[in-house]
């Protein structure tokens, strides 16, 4: 596809969430604002409670993303090896081969309970995150595009966690909580229909790939502007926001970030 317009990027973002909704009953908000920092290169963290649904849709996402997707489970005794890879000796060839870590190889990576494992397992997703590559013992690879992290946690359960460090959370353009599903009468009743009428549990479709969602990536960039007076206005936030009452305001990260959300400047990302 040669071209790529605001109406098309209207109706494909739309179909991604009316096919999310289709199952998903949950705020349609949340939806767009996880779609906005995808798009604007961002990473996301989710934060609520257990049973709200964070792993379901996130499965959700990279299934009509249509991206390949990879679930790392994160806990106590994860090695930083198990996500990115490492170099292992190869007696009959003599000499040390490259063993690249299949989760983060992926395009929509899905770090569930993510604050489950030490700090030394977290900043394996530091590089990855931030740079687009993973180094291992000195080599660079770079990871396929479009690269997405969806990262849970329960924010209520402290015993046996580690909590994220500035630097990890400074990575992440959005932290937000799905909060309780607006009907869950609804909820029950399209399980109990999925049942009754199909042993087979639905599956979304992909409406996106790829490809495309780069496109539309290179579209916003490209074609969408700031007015100094937004741009003015999302600083003066962060400033206050840097209170000395605060341990860690925003960072001038989430100031690029802020202007993610509304147009160019995630070249700066």
């Amino acid at each position: 596809m040669s071209k790529v317009g605001i109406d098309y990027v209207t109706e494909r973002v739309r179909a991604v969430i009316n096919e999310i909704t289709r199952y998903f009953v949950g705020d349609e908000e949340v939806l767009v604002k996880i779609l906005a920092s995808i798009i604007a290169g961002g990473h996301v963290l989710i934060e609520d409670v257990p049973g709200i649904g964070k792993t379901f849709l996130s499965k959700m996402l990279a299934k009509v993303l249509g991206l390949r997707f990879s679930r790392i489970q994160f806990t106590p005794d994860l090695l930083p090896s198990d996500i990115i890879g490492t170099k292992v000796w190869r007696p009959d060839k003599g000499n040390f081969e490259l063993v690249l870590g299949p989760p983060i190889f992926a395009n929509f990576v899905l770090a569930d309970e993510v604050n489950r494992a030490p700090p030394k397992v977290q900043s394996a997703l530091l590089e990855a995150m931030q740079e687009g590559q993973v180094t291992i013992e000195g080599e660079t690879i770079k990871l396929p595009q479009p690269f997405i992290v969806i990262a849970t946690q329960n924010p209520i359960e402290l015993e046996g966690t580690y909590p994220l460090p500035e630097a990890q959370l400074d990575r992440f353009m959005i932290r937000i909580r799905l909060g309780y599903p607006r009907d869950e009468v609804e909820l029950l009743r399209r399980r109990i229909s999925w049942r009754s009428n199909d042993p087979t549990p639905p599956q979304v479709r992909a409406v996106l790939n790829g490809d495309e969602l780069l496109l539309i990536r290179d579209f916003v960039e490209s074609n969408v502007t700031v007015s100094d007076d937004v741009m003015k206005y999302i600083v003066s936030f962060n400033v206050i926001r840097r209170d000395p009452r605060v341990l860690a305001g925003p960072s001038p990260q989430g100031g690029l970030n802020g202007v993610d959300e509304y147009g160019q400047g995630y070249g700066g990302h």
